[in-house]
């Protein structure tokens, strides 16, 4: 971790401590517990989600004004997170016991003894015991992705640049397109959508795995929802973690492949940051399981050499593709029977 990062997160951890003393003498109003579902497969289930103390957000309307979006999109970050909140999760058969974090969070993961529903199973998660006045369970539900067994195969996906126009690498209309839109109004790049269906077919899940924050998970629920993409678990990360980007999105990875033993899989990124270079390390790591390679190309200069130093190297059994547009991954993935 850089200087900078470090000052960043230290700023943040006395922040959020001073916060916490001062709310910790107050009576809660909004008490709820988030969830962002999760997935689950041989190698076990894993459950994410965030405990809160602020309503949630409302939805985005057809035909609302930026000012709307503007007030729905900062309160997806002004958030009154609940540390050390006691937490039972059951799925199946199998129950765990867990907390939240500093920040709110909460990860379990579970071992269900009996096989799952496909492709959905379905599962809770309450308060285990009485927390600072709060004693009734708030129940909340929540969906994990399970792999129907004739899957062919799975697909890890980033967000940002890969399927949703984001421009990421132009500070100023990412933060525009980020505040005064919604899921709604957000652009998905064209012939997206049809390839993720024709990829996923019946029975094959969809990851997405970005380094886009929590905050915007209703959003990019939403955004998959309204736009008919695939449904599937989106794994994302802390807004502002205690380690590097790079390793927040290889773990991601990492579990997916954990967890789902039997499945190969197809990776789809884009050329705006480092999907290149983490989805070479999975390659190299996981030998036989990656069955292609497919990066959008989005960068300002395409010419600054920072993927050809990945596909210089690059090994000759997974076929790595720099692709200009939607109908260029779907004429590769045909042509070796991904589709």
């Amino acid at each position: 971790m850089g200087r900078k990062q470090r000052l960043l997160v230290g700023a943040e951890h006395a922040w959020d401590g001073l916060r916490l003393r001062r709310r910790s003498r107050r009576p809660l109003r909004f008490f709820r517990i988030e969830t962002y579902g999760g997935h689950g497969g041989p190698g076990g289930v894993v459950v994410r989600g965030r405990v809160l103390d602020n309503p949630p957000p409302s939805e985005a309307v057809a035909g609302e004004g930026v000012g709307a979006a503007v007030r729905r999109s900062l309160g997806q970050f002004v958030t009154v997170e609940l540390p050390d909140v006691p937490l039972r999760v059951r799925i199946g058969d199998a129950t765990v016991e867990t907390s939240s974090d500093g920040d709110g969070y909460f990860r379990a993961e579970l071992h269900p003894t009996q096989p799952l529903d496909t492709p959905w199973q379905r599962g809770t998660v309450e308060l285990a015991s009485a927390y600072r006045g709060v004693s009734e369970p708030a129940t909340t539900a929540f969906a994990v992705r399970v792999p129907a067994p004739g899957a062919r195969f799975g697909i890890v996906s980033d967000v940002d640049d890969t399927i949703i126009e984001t421009g990421v690498q132009r500070v100023g209309e990412m933060l525009l397109q980020t505040f005064a839109g919604s899921e709604l109004t957000r652009t998905a790049f064209p012939g997206a959508p049809e390839l993720y269906r024709d990829l996923a077919g019946p029975d094959n899940p969809v990851f997405y795995v970005s380094s886009s924050p929590w905050n915007l998970h209703a959003f990019l629920h939403g955004f998959l929802r309204h736009r008919d993409f695939p449904l599937g678990p989106l794994l994302l990360r802390d807004l502002v973690g205690t380690r590097e980007g790079r390793e927040r999105k290889h773990d991601r990875i990492e579990e997916v492949l954990r967890l789902h033993p039997d499945l190969d899989f197809v990776l789809i990124g884009d050329s705006g940051e480092r999907d290149p270079e983490i989805y070479a390390d999975i390659v190299r790591e996981h030998p036989g399981r990656v069955l292609a390679v497919y990066i959008r190309e989005v960068r300002l200069d395409p010419g600054d050499g920072r993927v050809e130093q990945v596909t210089d190297a690059w090994s000759e059994d997974v076929p790595f593709v720099l692709a200009a547009d939607s109908d260029a991954v779907r004429r590769h993935a045909a042509s070796i029977g991904l589709l």
